[in-house]
């Protein structure tokens, strides 16, 4: 299940439903400074916080300063370097590092090796954003290792750190993007639905006048190692049975609502706000005109985004184009705003690079695809300060292509693109750029023999690894290098291509079967892409192989394949797992008697589902935050979330049948074989219900079954200490049971 799941719902018939937009002026707390944010807008209007639809201002919190030391502390033997963001001269990079065990905000210069530590809170960085002024970072964080996070910003000294938006219990916030002049920060926050509850004056209840569950606020635990029961997890307990065939049985959680403001770091001016979207899926401001006027939202259920432009004075919309999915800042303004720079897939297959003409009201004048390739999509845009060169990132099989193209090259053409100019890269996958500078770029790369590092560009330049980047040693045991997959292409039994990437474990001989794992990736809309996966190579070194295929509902292999497992095409889904472990069998290195299937998120989903409906085919299954019945799921997930899966698994209403039949639960009295379950206590977006109920299910058949909760994570694991405790806990259990 993706957590980038937060925007519009739809109605019956599947066309857009009405959404509430406020728009707002800067309402002065303080004299404002020359320059300060505004908006050319009539007079100002206060979102009114009694108003269910629009979550109420944030209010920046102060904190106390939570710098680490301006020298590298001791540092994993291993650990990754990803998501840089750059001063606008280039010369200082605000970057993610788990160094020290777990995710956090780190700078430093770009050509030197002295970095800082800018927050040593234990709460995991999600994503960075440096000021065009240079004054401010800022960052997400997921207090707790939750699904939940909130939006801070600190000054580049470590100075001045606090809280923009998502600061109350429960709620919140996203990060957008900068205005061009360095003065306000986008942030879409969310009211949690016990918010919602208090306003219409209860604080026990929920807004439906049911009591609130007594574990809703915290979910506090401890790791519970295997061998464990089932509901050792800390002060959490089993939850009640709930019969989700009774009338009143609730679909979804109530509450949903996102809102767009923009935000001053410095307090001089109350927020902004630009948006407001009722029973949101996904709403993020990707780009501000330079003048103020334009605001570029995307917004959309995961498989309908959007890319939607606004005028910031009316809150009018003038422009709406369909877009793909995966990374989320689609595109951006020319300096006149007269050109509107998009990666969309709009009546394609594959995403491409899109120009939008636009008046000077907003409003599109032509539209035309300005870079494409027949068989490849577009997964990543970014462009230069000046808007002079696009960086465009194509997913060839997996792998990543990078090239730059020149907009603008004749003044008669202002929304025309130059040749391609390919830039060769070191590693496989390009998983962000960012312009640094006039001419230079930051790439974060990773690769299937290497952590994820950041590399610096000169256009025409061979790129240099900074030298405060990823550290790979001790990755894998000393003398065994990391695996290196090759690509599988087989046929599903109707006929659909499946792909995949095989790792053979060292060691065996050529022609030997071996034990094997079927490992699924989340989404469903992700993609397997060859990049260094620690448990993979844990597995490896167990002698256990790994077959990592996309079935049907992938990304990276066109939009019919995408959208090829909705609704009963779901079923089709979980027939490609058996046929991806029939054809990891007939190529020759699996041991048909020695199989097992794995995932995580939407990847879990297919594990439970896969141990029951092929139940002869796998000796045993470890599912990793998934779902194992998708009404109780669509009961107990964020309301965005579940406004978001209802394109790609069905209505909680509408659909129960169906939903009925696709969960595993429905089929539990097929399950044979033994089963680890494993999930973070903090999971919001699959609820750690979903794997309590399978295990505690499988126990009451007789079934061995184990649930490993691992404490202070969310919906991904992201503390060194409990990846660690993940990768051996789950590779004991396979190897125990496949013998390898």
């Amino acid at each position: 299940m993706a957590a980038d799941a937060r925007d519009q719902v739809t109605d019956e018939a599947g066309t857009r439903t009405p959404e509430a937009v406020v728009a707002a002026t800067v309402r002065p707390s303080a004299p404002t400074r020359p320059g300060a944010p505004g908006l050319a807008a009539p007079a100002p209007q206060s979102p009114d916080a009694s108003d269910p639809v629009c979550a109420a201002a944030p209010v920046p919190v102060s904190l106390p300063g939570a710098g680490g030391p301006r020298d590298a502390v001791t540092r994993l033997h291993a650990h990754g370097c990803w998501y840089p963001s750059a001063t606008a001269d280039g010369t200082e990079a605000a970057f993610i590092c788990d160094r020290g065990g777990v995710p956090q905000l780190w700078a430093g210069p770009v050509d030197g090796d002295e970095v800082r530590l800018l927050d040593s809170s234990p709460d995991p960085v999600k994503e960075v954003a440096w000021s065009p002024d240079g004054r401010w970072i800022a960052y997400t964080t997921a207090p707790g290792g939750g699904e939940h996070t909130r939006v801070l910003c600190v000054r580049p000294d470590g100075t001045g750190r606090r809280i923009l938006a998502g600061a109350d219990a429960g709620s919140s916030a996203y990060l957008g993007c900068w205005t061009h002049d360095g003065r306000a920060v986008a942030v879409t926050a969310t009211a949690h639905p016990h918010l919602e509850g208090m306003r219409h004056g209860s604080t026990d209840l929920e807004p439906t006048g049911a009591p609130l569950s007594p574990d809703w606020a915290d979910r506090d635990g401890r790791a519970t190692l295997l061998g464990g029961s089932w509901y050792a997890s800390g002060q959490r307990t089993a939850p009640a049975p709930v019969d989700l065939r009774a009338p009143e049985a609730p679909a979804v959680r109530p509450g949903g609502g996102l809102s767009a403001y923009l935000i001053d770091p410095d307090g001089l001016a109350s927020p902004v706000l630009l948006a407001t979207e009722t029973q949101a899926a996904t709403l993020r401001v990707c780009d501000l005109s330079r003048d103020g006027t334009l605001a570029l939202l995307r917004r959309g259920p995961r498989g309908r985004r959007e890319a939607v432009v606004r005028r910031t004075v009316d809150s009018a919309t003038t422009c709406t184009v369909p877009v793909a999915d995966g990374d989320p800042w689609i595109g951006r303004f020319s300096p006149d705003r007269l050109t509107l720079w998009l990666r969309s897939d709009v009546d394609r297959e594959y995403a491409a690079l899109f120009s939008v003409a636009l008046d000077t009201d907003g409003k599109p004048r032509e539209r035309s695809v300005v870079a494409q390739r027949e068989d490849q999509e577009l997964e990543l845009l970014a462009m230069a300060h000046d808007g002079s060169t696009a960086v465009l990132v194509w997913n060839a099989q997996g792998a990543g292509e990078l090239e730059l193209v020149e907009t603008s090259p004749e003044p008669c053409a202002p929304d025309s693109a130059g040749p391609a100019r390919p830039v060769s890269v070191p590693h496989e996958v390009v998983t962000r750029v960012v312009a640094a500078g006039p001419g230079r770029m930051l790439l974060a790369l990773s690769g299937s023999r290497r952590r994820p590092g950041v590399w610096w560009a000169h256009e025409g330049v061979s790129l240099l690894r900074t030298p405060w980047s990823s550290r790979d040693e001790d990755a894998v045991l000393p003398g065994r290098p990391p695996v290196r997959p090759v690509p599988l292409r087989l046929a599903a039994r109707d006929g659909l291509p499946l792909s995949g990437w095989y790792y053979r474990a060292p060691g065996r001989a050529l022609g030997q079967p071996a034990p094997c794992v079927i490992h699924l990736h989340g989404g469903p809309e992700e993609q397997e892409r060859p990049v260094f996966n620690p448990l993979y190579h844990e597995l490896l070194g167990r002698g256990l192989d790994v077959f990592a295929p996309d079935v049907r509902g992938s990304s990276g292999h066109g939009r019919s394949f995408v959208d090829a497992d909705l609704g009963t095409g779901r079923f089709a889904a979980l027939d490609d797992v058996a046929d991806c472990a029939a054809h990891a069998v007939a190529a020759g290195p699996a041991d048909p008697t020695r199989l097992a299937v794995m995932g995580r998120s939407y990847g879990g989903y297919l594990t439970f589902a896969s141990l029951v409906r092929h139940a002869d085919l796998f000796r045993t299954g470890v599912a990793v935050c998934g779902m194992s019945d998708l009404l109780t799921f669509f009961a107990g997930t964020e309301p965005w979330i579940a406004e978001s899966a209802v394109h790609k698994y069905g209505h909680p209403e509408l659909d129960r049948a169906l939903l009925h039949a696709l969960s595993p639960m429905s089929r539990i009295d097929a399950l044979r074989v033994p089963l680890l379950a494993v999930h973070g206590e903090h999971d919001t977006n699959v609820p750690p219900e979903e794997s309590e109920q399978f295990v505690r299910a499988a126990r009451e058949r007789g079934i061995p079954a184990e649930l490993l909760t691992l404490r202070d994570e969310g919906h991904d694991f992201l503390r060194a200490d409990n990846r660690r405790l993940f990768r051996r806990a789950a590779a004991d259990w396979l190897e125990r049971h496949l013998g390898g």
